[in-house]
């Protein structure tokens, strides 16, 4: 959120049946929308992210149909276990792991 520029209720919508909250987020990078249930349960059902200053201004979407979890699940639930055959890799050593393919210069005219 330190990012954000401006943010706005935009209403109330239906997300798979369900009736949420529609909020919009901007910052200088992407924006942002969320909506949220309303009612006892307020959990995030759909995300749309839009990156700006990738050519076409892509969306990314993603839709939570259900939430699966356990009460008594603590921190522990949610580390990383990687499995016993795996390597660590340094990040510099993987190439084109970016949204934006090496050599696209942003913005250029073709």
């Amino acid at each position: 959120m330190a990012d954000v520029t401006d943010a706005k209720h935009i209403g109330h919508g239906v997300v798979d049946g369900v009736e949420c909250d529609h909020l919009a987020f901007r910052s200088a990078e992407l924006d942002w929308q969320l909506w949220v249930e309303i009612g006892a349960r307020p959990i995030p059902r759909k995300y749309v992210i839009t990156s700006k200053h990738v050519a076409g201004a892509p969306q990314y979407t993603l839709r939570i149909k259900e939430w699966k979890t356990d009460a008594t699940a603590g921190p522990d639930a949610f580390a990383f276990k990687p499995p016993a055959d795996a390597k660590k890799v340094e990040i510099v050593a993987m190439v084109d792991i970016d949204e934006v393919p090496a050599g696209v210069v942003l913005g250029a005219k073709k």
